[in-house]
């Protein structure tokens, strides 16, 4: 293909143009796809950092983020195998428009370039460097080769292959493998550039397209503003079409024409045989379910005169028949059933129904609650029996469901459901123990006294890994599990937000990451816990058990944790502003890096406890123990220390040292290391004595002698 030239210009001038000097094609090439890369990066990125810091710093007002956002979100999660359980759901307005703006910007920015490469052969970063793309025919490469060109040439393929290896081998989930396959398939498509002799990357071959320079010459002319943009081809070889070929071959052509004709018209009449009798098949079986239905339907005719043996057959039988009206016709000959014998048939039918009967026995037992509901207490005691009657049938096979089948019932839906321990006259509790629970959503269920010792509520998906998009999660939020036993329970990103978990026993439970916001744990059992970067803001822990559990960078805000017990736990890095700590025992808790503002831990025992480079702002600590509490590295603003114990002298440092591993292995001096350098000076109500101890020990305050 010559190499065309366009002048463009008042007159042609007679002087051998300047030629302004540039570099490779190669570079320029390169350095036009850098720049378009760091423009439509910024374009996301700028506005998304934008947002997070709105997200951060203004949080007075908070809307529901867009739902276009949430789907989008979700999206990237499921595609890049992360879960979505720390998404947010209420941000503040700026956080939507600027979230909103990350998310259309670049699209924007490149359907914009997409169209500047259809219609003049350059972005502007390619106009930029000099560099023009071409189809072979020297046009323009028009929207269809502009699309091949970039959306699957250059990032479809090679992300797309890297993506496919990474996600059915060995190396899924991993991010970071990932980042590196697709990097290297992505270098491996821009070096098939340089690479081949006609310096056509893969990307240009797949659109037929060619890379040219467009070098601008000048001439030195002063009157003359004639200008030559001349365009040089690293190579065009003209393809052969499919149409030179077929008239080329004609008997070929023919040939080839009638074989593929017979095979389109036999493939479509085998097709049309086989869907032919497929369909005979599927109607004659559905004849015979509905022969089979029939019958067994006629059999529990209230007017049948079938005895009772063949009637309890009969509905045992409906239970085996892949067929949704017997189990819906079980479900209302459950709630109009008066006899207890009749009543259990019908939960075995149900219950060998499998987990495809969950929904009819929710909505079930769901009614049945109305209609408990609606009778005034004391009256028509003979209806209240029968209908506790049908209620425990519900109960019971749906506890059988899923127990039997707990690996198929991971999208089970069991919201509002009344599993709760009843007691005489229809004694029922629930024990599901060592259960895989995972997925079952129980929002807003009573779940009281039951029993999911060592049960998953937590568990990985179809692709068989944790921490991915498709985790199967319970949901336990709003439920009421009071008195139940959890403990060794994997509740691990569960969502139990204000459930009722008053009593309850959650000893050596896995609750990481769980979000317990505004969850009423008073009472329970949480010892050994695990509740690492769990969420409890709002929550009610009076009186609760947390010795030894482990609340690293727990999210304890605003939290009621009066009386509680916490020896020895940890809350390294934990957030427990606005925590009520009144009377509780944090003997040899870890505290250090905790951020305290607005606590109040009045008469709370800290004996031996652990607050180095903790944050205590605006803290009461009035009448609290704080015998051998390290405070190195602490801030104490504003702290209250009226009527606080700094040292017992009735306990010896030997007793607590016996009672505190951490102080056995403590080397000697230590006691007085731990208050030495802590600045006292803005501390408040610090009396004569505590003063003098204080600064005998090396703490820091405008009252203790230089």
């Amino acid at each position: 293909m010559a190499s065309p030239t366009v002048t463009t210009g008042k007159k042609q001038s007679d002087k051998r143009p300047l030629c302004i000097p540039k570099p490779p094609l190669a570079i320029r090439r390169l350095g036009a796809w850098v720049v378009e890369v760091s423009l439509l990066a910024a374009t996301g990125v700028v506005p998304f950092q934008l947002g997070e810091y709105t997200r951060v710093h203004f949080t007075s007002e908070q809307v529901p983020l867009n739902p276009v956002l949430v789907s989008t979100s979700e999206a990237i999660a499921k595609t890049r195998a992360q879960p979505v359980t720390s998404r947010e759901r209420q941000v503040s307005p700026l956080t939507n428009l600027f979230w909103s703006a990350a998310l259309a910007t670049p699209i924007l920015l490149a359907s914009w370039q997409l169209f500047l490469l259809s219609a003049t052969g350059q972005t502007s970063p390619k106009r930029w460097f000099g560099v023009r793309v071409i189809a072979a025919s020297g046009e323009h490469p028009g929207i269809v080769r502009a699309f091949v060109r970039e959306a699957i040439g250059r990032w479809g393929l090679p992300v797309g292959t890297a993506y496919v290896i990474w996600r059915y081998s060995g190396a899924f989930p991993n991010l970071e493998i990932l980042a590196g396959v697709v990097g290297v398939f992505l270098l491996v498509e821009a070096l098939s550039g340089p690479l081949n002799r006609h310096g056509r990357a893969m990307r240009d071959r797949l659109a037929d397209t060619y890379v040219v320079s467009e070098q601008v010459a000048i001439a030195p002319d002063d009157d003359s503003t004639t200008e030559a943009i001349v365009l040089t081809p690293e190579s065009i070889s003209r393809r052969r079409s499919l149409w030179n070929w077929m008239r080329q071959h004609p008997g070929m052509t023919l040939l080839m024409v009638s074989v593929a004709g017979i095979t389109a018209v036999l493939g479509t009449f085998v097709g049309t045989q086989v869907y032919i009798q497929s369909q005979e098949s599927l109607r004659e079986f559905r004849r015979r379910n509905d022969q089979v239905y029939l019958q067994l339907v006629d059999k529990l005719n209230p007017d049948s005169p079938q005895a009772f043996s063949e009637r309890r057959e009969a509905i045992i039988a409906l239970g085996t028949i892949d067929d949704p009206r017997a189990l819906q016709f079980l479900v209302d000959l459950l709630l109009q059933e008066n006899s207890l014998k009749n009543i259990d048939a019908v939960q075995q039918a149900l219950f060998s129904s499998g987990p495809v009967a969950l929904p009819y026995l929710q909505r079930a037992n769901q009614a049945l609650l109305n209609d408990i509901a609606a009778i005034k207490p004391g009256s028509n005691r003979q209806q209240q029996k029968i209908l506790q009657l049908r209620l425990r049938a519900t109960k019971q096979a749906i506890a059988k469901i899923l127990n039997i089948y707990s690996s198929q019932t991971h999208d089970a839906d069991l919201s509002r459901t009344h599993l709760g321990k009843t007691s005489d006259p229809m004694p029922f509790t629930l024990m599901l123990d060592q259960t895989d629970l995972s997925g079952i959503n129980f929002r807003g269920s009573l779940l009281s006294n039951a029993s999911f010792k060592n049960s998953r509520f937590y568990g990985a998906g179809a692709d068989d890994h944790l921490g991915t998009f498709d985790d199967w999660i319970a949901d336990l939020s709003g439920a009421n599990l009071q008195d139940s036993n959890l403990s060794g329970a994997v509740l691990q990103n569960v969502d139990i937000i204000r459930t009722n978990l008053i009593r309850a026993k959650l000893n050596q439970a896995n609750l990481k990451g769980a979000r317990l916001n505004g969850a009423n744990l008073s009472s329970a059992q949480l010892i050994g816990a695990s509740l690492e970067k769990a969420v409890l803001e709002n929550a009610k822990l009076t009186g609760a058990d947390l010795d030894e559990a482990n609340l690293e960078w727990a999210n304890l805000s605003g939290a009621r944790m009066v009386q509680v017990k916490a020896v020895a736990a940890l809350f390294k890095f934990a957030d427990l502003s606005k925590t009520e700590w009144q009377g509780a025992d944090l003997s040899g808790a870890d505290l250090s890096n905790t951020k305290l503002e607005n606590a109040d831990l009045n008469g709370a025992k800290l004996t031996g406890a652990n607050m180095s480079n903790a944050v205590l702002e605006n803290v009461s600590l009035r009448n609290a123990d704080l015998t051998l509490v390290d405070f190195r590295g602490a801030t104490l603003t504003e702290v209250d220390f009226k009527g606080a114990i700094f040292t017992d002298p009735k306990i010896s440092v030997e007793e607590i040292s016996r009672e505190r591993e951490f102080l056995k292995k403590a080397p000697a001096g230590l006691t007085v290391a731990l208050l030495s350098g802590v600045d006292f000076t803005n501390a408040k109500n610090l009396d004569a004595n505590q003063l003098s101890y204080i600064c005998s020990k090396g703490a820091i305050h405008p009252q203790c002698p230089l």
